[in-house]
Order: structure tokens, then sequence, then C-alpha cells
């Protein structure tokens, strides 16, 4: 069924944009009843932003033996998420919809937010263990860094992605002091 309504979600919003898709058309497109969709999520933003951003398939991020090679691993697939369409459309959105919106904020931090801290903690740590980092930096800082910057580069300024992930581990790497 999640890999239903995912392809039914990426159809959907290339057909009619962010706005105009329901969990209704979501259902009928994969095939599901609209209740399994609502046993899964409880709202159309979490079915969207958990289809086209959060439970696509990824291979683990590798360890690759140092804070830069880590961030560099992480920051390609931040960017990827982002400079893809139908995440860039979501994420966007919800962005706005989330401004206005402190419930479904508190909704998206634990199903979601604390998933990508955990993995930005996970790699600060081993750069800690491996003697790179004397301690743990502000995480919501380097997470927002990563996230923050790659958003504003792809949808702000509009530049080229290409070079971008190698871009934010530099930063990142310097501003934690670790160049």
């Amino acid at each position: 069924m999640d890999l239903a309504v995912a392809a039914a979600v990426r159809e959907l919003l290339a057909e009619v944009g962010y706005g105009r898709v329901t969990v209704d058309a979501v259902a009928a497109r994969a095939g599901v009843g609209k209740a399994a969709i609502y046993r899964r999520y409880a709202t159309k933003q979490e079915m969207l932003f958990a289809a086209v951003v959060h439970d696509v398939p990824a291979a683990p991020l590798p360890d690759t033996g140092s804070l830069r090679g880590d961030l560099t691993a992480l920051a390609h697939v931040v960017v990827g998420q982002l400079a893809d369409p139908a995440g860039a459309s979501v994420v966007l959105n919800l962005m706005a919809e989330a401004s206005n919106n402190p419930a479904l904020v508190e909704r998206f931090t634990p199903a979601f937010i604390d998933s990508q801290r955990a993995v930005i903690t996970m790699l600060v740590e081993r750069a800690v263990d491996r003697g790179e980092l004397a301690e743990l930096p502000d995480l919501d800082l380097l997470h927002a860094l990563l996230g923050g910057t790659a958003l504003s580069w792809l949808h702000t300024l509009r530049l080229d992605p290409q070079d971008l992930p190698d871009k934010l581990a530099r930063l990142a790497c310097t501003a934690l002091g670790h160049a």
C-alpha cells in the first residue's frame, strides 16, 4: 500500500500541484480505501511529506571515516530531496502551512523532524568519538544550517545544486571549527 500511495502522490503532484492533491484522489489512484490512508497518516500534509520526502527509500548514510565525508553524504541526500520538484513542492508548501498552524508543527516534529535530528546527531557523535570534535555542537543550528541553506540556495537564489553538497559540508565543518 505504501508504494502505491507514494506513486499516486507523485503522479498527482505532477498533474495537479500541491494545493489540488486530495486524500480522495490519492486513494482512488492508489486503489486503496481512504480509511486505510487515514490509519497511516493523520493529515494530507503528513501523507504528502511521508510519500515524497521522508519515506523515500535511501541507503543508510555510510560512515566515511570523517566528519566532512559524513556531512557531504548527508548533504547529497538533503540537496537531492530539495532539488526534486515533488519534494520541493511539498516542503515549501508545508513550511507555508506550518507558519500559521502550530498543531501541524507539533505533529511533524516527532514524526519527521526528530528522525532528521537523529541522523545529524549520529554523524556528529561519530566525529566526537573519532576526536574530530571536542563536543557535540548545537544540533538544531546544524540542522537549520544544512536544510535552510539548501532551501535558500535552490529555491530563493535558484543556483545550480551541482557543487552544493560539498559546499554545505565545508561550510558546516568551518562553522563547527573543524577545517
